[in-house]
């Protein structure tokens, strides 16, 4: 018999109550029924009160009602200088130091550049394990 049973009189792994404790037997259960049993009457005085101007009740009510609005972001078209990946990369960050291009911009393209670095990797390295393949 280890410490823990003599201290506890259970034994390890053995749940004094196998069953549980009752759905919906919880403080926090019993609040959210008594809520859910009312809401009509919550909704309709929320309504009513910010119908009446009362700033607080509106926003909750459209926080919970409307999406939030995301920021759309205008489309700029560039054009990357003909040369190596460093050269294109300079090119953005350049573009973006000039104001020309948002610094989300910037990095967006600065990972779809990144993205196309490892692509042409991944090919390159296809292309050397075939020919090693076919020499063999």
């Amino acid at each position: 018999m280890s410490t823990f049973e003599k201290k506890s009189g259970w034994k390890r792994g053995q749940s004094g109550n196998p069953n549980g404790r009752p759905i919906g037997s919880g403080v926090v259960a019993q609040l959210r029924a008594s809520i859910a049993a009312r809401l009509p009457e919550i909704l309709e005085a929320l309504v009513k009160k910010a119908l009446e101007g009362d700033v607080g009740a509106a926003k909750l009510l459209l926080e919970r009602t409307l999406a939030p609005l995301k920021p759309e972001q205008s489309v700029s078209q560039i054009q990357l200088p003909d040369g190596s990946y460093t050269v294109q990369g300079q090119a953005i960050l350049n573009l973006m130091a000039k104001g020309n291009l948002s610094p989300s911009h910037a990095a967006g393209l600065l990972n779809a550049l990144a993205a196309l670095v490892k692509l042409h990797e991944v090919d390159d390295l296809n292309k050397r394990i075939c020919a090693l393949e076919e020499a063999a």
